[in-house]
């Protein structure tokens, strides 16, 4: 795709010309690109032609076109699932399904040796929406001793989300119009707002996360 991966446009350092991608996402196209995988992840889910679960949501695999809409890609690790039964895409011979995702956005339960599920789908897809807002990657040094990135936001709901978010969505917060009270507070329900669909993705049991529809 013309824009390339997320991960690029999230961590791109600034070139030549002293400009960065990263100037370019704005709190509404973070929102955009993250509705835009919701309804990928929820039509491979929930179409009348079978289940699919991606197994590998992240930055990187998610592409950018000229006008920032956001594709799934990388269909690698897809399995196909009818019934209970799931069928590998990348190798129709394969019957192990253990090693699926990527460290820091595969669910729990993948470590267990667990079942594929669309719930795993969803886990990574939470990480990854955290990860937008945040600007922080899931395996950050800062991740460290039990810490990671859905307890980090955990934590730091409600009273500090001002304090954990990426400061450039804080900086487009202050050129708006409005007083800095209003914006402080709006800004701050936007954005716990959309930090709370993330932990709702994220739980620990796949029973307790919502799915994509």
């Amino acid at each position: 795709m013309s824009r390339g991966d997320l991960h690029k446009l999230l961590y791109s350092t600034r070139d030549n010309e002293g400009s960065s991608d990263l100037n370019l996402l704005t709190m509404s196209q973070r929102m955009s690109i993250v509705v835009d995988v919701a309804d990928a992840l929820e039509y491979l889910h929930h179409n009348n032609h079978g289940t699919m679960v991606h197994g590998d949501v992240k930055p990187s695999n998610i592409l950018l076109d000229d006008n920032m809409t956001a594709h799934v890609g990388d269909f690698g690790l897809a399995r196909f699932k009818v019934g209970s039964t799931a069928f590998s895409l990348g190798n129709p011979n394969s019957s192990s399904f253990a090693l699926m995702g990527t460290i820091g956005y595969a669910a729990p339960e993948y470590a267990g040796g667990g079942q594929v599920s669309t719930a795993a789908d969803v886990y990574s897809f939470g990480v990854v929406l955290l990860e937008i807002f945040i600007q922080r990657r899931p395996t950050d040094d800062m991740f460290k001793d039990g810490l990671s990135i859905v307890k980090f936001i955990e934590i730091n709901l409600p009273d500090r989300v001002l304090e954990i978010v990426d400061p450039q969505l804080l900086h487009e917060l202050e050129l708006c119009q409005e007083t800095p009270i209003a914006m402080k507070e709006k800004g701050a329900l936007c954005l716990m707002s959309v930090l709370n669909v993330g932990l709702c993705c994220t739980k620990p049991s796949p029973g307790e996360r919502i799915n994509m529809e």
